[in-house]
């Protein structure tokens, strides 16, 4: 049941379900909190699943002319404490990677594990941040044409025609954001500073789930960053782009699953020992 709650007088959707440790899931750019159905069907018999929609997208609000990072994830927190939930894992898609950065941060008392889902922790590059600004443009010009090449572009291109469906059904979801709403996350995106301090800093267990063919995000600059926390693990999958979960929903499922269970159990020893 779509459930709401207000931030700065603006109107938030989010979904709980299950009970138990709590994992929140943050959906990517141009999607909804609705990409984690069958995760929430599947994990909420073990744990309390909490997902929301970030402002512009889904059922949520727009909040400003820039939807940064650092207020995403206050939105995060302003539902947590409306929940009354005091830890969490939180896991993060692509765009909701670099918020559930930035929460980590900021909020790293409540972070018992942190998952970057085709994600990272480094800011734009010079050449990436004008690529934004190109996107910017062109949303202003056209946002439904753009929606309709970028999404299918996420996929690994050998089974594109695989996942037509699913393709389909996400291009819908997107249609309903207000041109607005796109290029204010496309700004977020741009002016980010990104979490790399964190991952040098915490003793938490940092999760990256990478594609091999994921041609928005290197293996090899997420694989790097890998590197930098006391405790990490990573699920490398071949013949996956940057949609894991729908291309390998079962892989990554488990590996959030373990990972959640690790992050619960080895903090209540005091200890963390990943294998």
């Amino acid at each position: 049941m779509n459930k709401t709650f207000d931030f700065q007088n603006h109107t938030i959707s989010y979904n709980i379900a299950g009970s138990g440790p709590a994992i929140v899931l943050l959906h990517g750019f141009l999607e909804t909190k609705e990409i984690w159905s069958e995760f929430s069907d599947e994990l909420s018999s073990e744990f309390t699943i909490i997902t929301l929609d970030l402002p512009g997208h889904g059922n949520s609000e727009i909040l400003a002319e820039i939807h940064s990072m650092k207020l995403m994830g206050e939105v995060v927190k302003t539902l947590l404490e409306h929940l009354g939930i005091k830890e969490v894992v939180i896991a993060g898609h692509s765009l909701g990677g670099y918020v559930a950065g930035e929460f980590a941060m900021n909020f790293s008392q409540l972070v018992k594990g942190l998952v970057f889902f085709h994600s990272h922790a480094a800011p734009d590059t010079e050449e990436a941040k004008e690529n934004r600004r190109r996107s910017i443009n062109i949303v202003k010009q056209n946002h439904a044409g753009f929606i309709m090449q970028f999404i299918p572009d996420l996929f690994d291109q050998k089974y594109v025609d695989k996942y037509q469906s699913q393709i389909e059904i996400l291009q819908s979801r997107a249609s309903r954001m207000k041109p607005e709403a796109i290029t204010a996350a496309i700004a977020g995106m741009r002016d980010r500073s990104g979490s790399l301090p964190y991952l040098f800093t915490t003793e938490k267990p940092v999760l990256f789930i990478i594609g091999k063919q994921d041609t928005r995000l290197s293996y090899n600059v997420v694989l790097a960053q890998a590197l930098i926390p006391a405790h990490s693990e990573v699920l490398l999958l071949d013949d996956v782009g940057h949609m894991g979960y729908i291309e390998a929903p079962k892989q990554t499922m488990q590996a959030l699953r373990h990972f959640t269970q690790k992050c619960y159990e080895q903090a209540v020893a005091g200890k963390f020992q990943f294998s």
